[in-house]
């Protein structure tokens, strides 16, 4: 798919009614064969604590990750205009978010970023030169602009079809340094994808 002459809220419409559109078993054998090229790249591999998020609207799902790997994990709240991380494994029970998300406890143990390796960044959309297109909240665009967030290793999270060659950014949109979709895991010119 070519970005090149549409608003952010034309593409993000437009996108997420492609996602929607993707049957339950399209869903989910894209979302395993992600999690299986995401747990085969060096960065994932090395990672202790891995911030994450809860598929909502058809995002990619994660789940096999959370069950399968031995990480700690980080999840997010919505606070107000910004996301505060907790640690969570699968074992512990979610709450209902604001936005119908699915959210960790506030009474589970927060996460520094410097105890971060790693950051899963969902997204409706990320072109090739790692800059992405989000919800339209600005939450992660908030977050990355701290600086003792900012410095943190990002792999971007989205179907192979929301992977487009360029879209419309801004003056504050920061790049994700990586991009995993269901054909492996993309940085720069490197290509992780597991035989």
């Amino acid at each position: 798919m070519e970005i090149l002459n549409y608003n952010k809220n034309t593409l993000r419409r437009q996108l997420l009614q492609q996602r929607a559109a993707l049957s339950m078993e399209l869903w989910r054998s894209h979302s395993d064969l992600l999690c299986h090229h995401l747990s085969t790249c060096p960065e994932f591999i090395s990672a202790r604590t891995i911030l994450a998020y809860q598929s909502c609207r058809q995002e990619p799902n994660l789940d096999y990750l959370f069950t399968h790997t031995n990480k700690q994990w980080g999840l997010p709240r919505c606070v107000g205009k910004n996301l505060v991380w907790h640690c969570w494994q699968p074992s512990e029970p979610m709450l209902i978010g604001a936005y119908g998300i699915l959210e960790p406890s506030p009474e589970l143990p927060p996460i520094e970023p410097d105890n971060v390796d790693l950051m899963l960044v969902p997204a409706v959309a990320i072109d090739r030169s790692g800059y992405r297109l989000g919800y339209g909240g600005g939450y992660y665009d908030r977050l990355r602009a701290d600086p003792l967030w900012r410095k943190m290793l990002t792999i971007g999270i989205v179907f192979d079809f929301a992977y487009v060659e360029t879209l419309p950014i801004e003056a504050w949109d920061l790049p994700i340094d990586n991009v995993c979709t269901e054909l492996g895991v993309t940085k720069s010119t490197f290509i992780y994808a597991a035989e």
